[in-house]
């Protein structure tokens, strides 16, 4: 529709309710007049009549004129609410002193009551005729909805969130869609209603009032809540079967706004029952402005997302380092459309490659270096330990020492949990290279980090992206142990902890997240299940596989020795570094590097040596 069609429009809606309201104000106050004499039109006196007739076009043109000028014609009728009435309100406190001016004006000598009936009974009838179209249609689409909903939905939480989403869910076109009844665990709204919905219960009785009132459709409408608060909330909705949304958390909202078009999906995050990872990130893109970063492996999952978060920050120039070419063109051609002034240059290379890496070090002079080139999958390198050497080690050991060359200001090396007490050699790979970046720390003027965290929810390779294809498929979906545990957090969090490391960084730290309670995998697969609208164990099969080589049931952040510091964000700590002999560590890196070149079989029995918490001999 054009603007001059809209406009054509309005003017017709808004002359439409003109007329209704003049023939409002006619029959209001001829009302008034025939009830001041019994409702006996043969006994009003002439007088009165002639005076009625008199007055009444001053008091239609002075109404008409008074609401336009109130905007009572601007109004969308769907979604008619308190302010139309304060707006009545203040129309007809307007009105009265212009009814008292035209009346001395006029010399009308009218009954007391033919003023105060005829004002008042306008009144009403004029706001009615503004909420008419809300109240009829509101008992149509019940009277109709009982008949045939498609969509019956309880809304939990009643606060302001779950309020504006119940008044556009019933105020919009959603025939089939009927809000049915409202969750709090607020005991003083028990038995009270919201925009008319009833407020049955808490969060307990959830199970039960889905049955009541045949169910098929829970809305999470609780934004400001911590994460385990979700989390229990949700898991009981999940085992309903319904289909579950959920608003927004807080964090995630712009300016509070709530609507429909924001509820989304329940995901697997939002029960992971943890705060969300909270960093000040103007201080910390700041501090990468009109820098030289460089990503190694970055377009990897955790590569990439930091390539885009680091886009944010205008760079000077952004360095894209990668083996795998696709990967690197994506993201490349991705943040040149985002942010078409930006620099953004795409090399592929190895970081086992010396002459390679030393040739882009002295090329760009990077000043920031995010090194997140790394093999990781577990089981891959049990069968190719060497190559986790070779990556791993002495890639980052290569990279550093290259950086270091060139007086690189930071290196954020990109660790994880399976660096403690390691049972694999993927695990040991990454003790081994924070060990490098600690000695590189005390040897060079650079200063070198590392930052440990647990698996990433939706990264290349982890468990939720195996699951999700698996249950398309039809499942079974496979779980290596029914007791198998570990901590999870979103790649938006672990690339936050990472810039946050950066700007934290004083040289030689581990930064370790606080990442709330481990999470079970059977629980993980058994909620994405239900989540894609399926049960578990009898639309899609649950099977056990086994332990893999180097696998163990649980993953911890901190080795005993390291203890904790805390930093100004609560959820994010530093273990200290562990006193070694770098010398000796120089030494024996030779010899790793050696031994990878010629596929050693002793490779982990080296390993060992080097790392006394790598448990490789109680592999299974």
């Amino acid at each position: 529709m054009s603007k001059h069609e809209f406009e054509l429009t309005w003017v017709h809606k808004a002359v439409m309710v003109a007329f209704i309201d003049a023939l409002i104000i006619m029959f209001s106050y001829a009302v008034a007049l025939v009830a001041r004499f019994d409702f006996k039109y043969t006994n009003v006196p002439g007088m009165y009549i002639q005076g009625y007739l008199w007055s009444m076009p001053f008091w239609i043109a002075s109404t008409i004129v008074i609401f336009y000028v109130c905007k009572l014609y601007h109004s969308v009728w769907s979604l008619a609410s308190i302010a139309e009435i304060q707006m009545s309100v203040m129309a007809y406190m307007i009105l009265a002193l212009v009814y008292v001016a035209g009346a001395l004006f006029m010399h009308l000598r009218m009954p007391k009551a033919y003023y105060f009936v005829g004002y008042m009974l306008s009144f009403g009838l004029t706001t009615f005729l503004r909420f008419s179209y809300r109240i009829f249609r509101f008992y149509l689409i019940k009277s109709d909805g009982d008949a045939d909903e498609t969509d019956r939905i309880m809304m939990v939480g009643g606060g302001a969130a779950g309020q504006v989403l119940i008044k556009e869910l019933t105020n919009g076109k959603r025939v089939h869609t009927k809000v049915c009844c409202v969750i709090d665990d607020n005991p003083n709204k028990l038995g009270r209603v919201l925009e008319g919905i009833p407020i049955v219960g808490n969060r307990y009785d959830i199970l039960e009032m889905v049955k009541k009132y045949r169910i098929n459709h829970i809305i999470y409408a609780i934004p400001a809540t911590t994460g385990k608060n979700r989390k229990d909330i949700l898991n009981i909705c999940k085992e309903t079967n319904c289909k579950l949304q959920t608003v927004p958390s807080v964090a995630q909202l712009i300016n509070g706004e709530v609507s429909v078009s924001r509820v989304r999906d329940v995901e697997i995050t939002d029960l992971l029952g943890r705060a969300q990872v909270k960093v000040n990130n103007d201080e910390i893109l700041a501090a990468i402005r009109n820098q030289v970063v460089m990503v190694t492996g970055g377009g990897g999952s955790i590569g990439s997302e930091l390539c885009r978060q680091i886009a944010k920050a205008r760079p000077k120039r952004l360095i894209i380092f990668d083996i795998y070419e696709n990967n690197a063109y994506e993201i490349q051609q991705e943040l040149k459309r985002t942010h078409r002034n930006l620099e953004v240059i795409a090399l592929i290379g190895s970081v086992r490659n010396t002459n390679r890496i030393n040739w882009v070090m002295d090329t760009y002079e990077p000043d920031i270096i995010y090194h997140a080139a790394a093999h990781k999958h577990v089981p891959l390198m049990e069968e190719s330990p060497n190559e986790a050497i070779k990556n791993n080690v002495i890639g980052t050991y290569k990279t550093a020492k290259a950086a270091a060359r060139v007086g690189v200001r930071k290196f954020v090396f990109i660790s994880t949990d399976k660096a403690v007490n390691p049972t694999n050699i993927m695990g040991a790979s990454k003790r081994l290279c924070e060990m490098v970046i600690q000695m590189m720390d005390r040897k060079c003027e650079t200063d070198f980090v590392a930052v440990r965290f647990g698996n990433v929810l939706g990264s290349n390779g982890s468990v939720i992206p195996l699951f999700k294809k698996q249950i398309a498929e039809g499942g079974p979906v496979t779980v290596t142990d029914k007791d198998i545990i570990r901590y999870f957090m979103t790649i938006p969090e672990a690339v936050s902890l990472v810039l946050q490391a950066s700007y934290y960084a004083k040289g030689g730290e581990i930064f370790i997240l606080d990442m709330g309670e481990p999470v079970r995998i059977d629980d993980m697969a058994r909620n994405l299940i239900r989540l894609s609208g399926y049960t578990p164990d009898i639309d899609i099969p649950i099977v056990y596989t086994g332990l893999r080589p180097g696998e163990k049931l649980f993953e911890e952040l901190l080795m005993s020795e390291e203890g904790l510091q805390d930093t100004a964000n609560e959820l994010i700590h530093i273990g200290h570094p562990i006193e070694m002999d770098d010398d000796w560590f120089e030494e024996k890196l030779k010899l790793l590097d050696e031994a990878s070149e010629h596929e050693s079989e002793k490779i982990k029995e080296i390993v060992a040596e080097i790392v006394p918490t790598y448990q490789w001999k109680r592999q299974v």
